[in-house]
């Protein structure tokens, strides 16, 4: 019965990182908070038909929240934290990357910018739960998700006013060449 005592007592230590409730409870918290947030920006992502919806938003949200509590766990230092921020962003800076598209008359219509930009700002918002700033990911959620779906019926209204916006002189019709005007305007209806 002694290699059961060492098998369970090894089990035991791998699960350590949570050693008493507070700290299971802190953790569930965190991830789970981070999971809801990046879902609300990828249901609205997903309800504009953008390719970026709630599973990739979910999984950037908690991925990052993840990359910052691990360390925070271990008792990293603020400017080795610092460092692990810096990579995040790097690194999700490289995935929005491939949400932008460039094709058209000379590849100078852009699209994925607002997309690209959405998925950074779920990065951060998972960043904030991870770090256990969970009032700073709410209320950066909240205004993220007025910026996607409220700014363009503000400039929308406002274009009724004082006249669209001036498109360079080689755009053609409807087409837009200005870099990410086709991602942050409503689609026509």
């Amino acid at each position: 019965m002694a290699w059961v005592d060492v098998v369970l007592d090894t089990v035991a230590a791998e699960f350590s990182d949570a050693g008493d409730g507070a700290q299971f409870t802190r953790i569930g918290v965190r991830l789970t908070l981070a999971s809801v947030l990046g879902f609300a920006l990828g249901f609205e992502r997903e309800q504009q038909g953008k390719a970026a919806g709630v599973r990739t938003h979910m999984l950037v949200a908690v991925g990052s929240a993840l990359f910052v509590l691990i360390p925070q766990q271990t008792g990293i230092v603020p400017a080795d934290m610092s460092r692990v921020i810096q990579g995040l962003v790097a690194g999700v800076g490289f995935l929005c990357a491939g949400t932008i598209l460039k094709h058209g008359r000379d590849e100078q219509q852009v699209q994925g910018l607002t997309t690209a930009a959405g998925l950074w700002m779920t990065a951060a918002i998972g960043m904030a739960c991870g770090l256990g700033r969970e009032t700073t990911a709410i209320l950066s959620t909240l205004l993220a998700l007025a910026v996607l779906s409220l700014v363009p019926r503000v400039v929308a209204l406002l274009e009724r006013f004082v006249g669209p916006g001036q498109s360079p002189p080689e755009s053609a019709g409807d087409e837009r060449r200005i870099a990410g005007s086709s991602d942050d305007r409503p689609p026509p209806r």
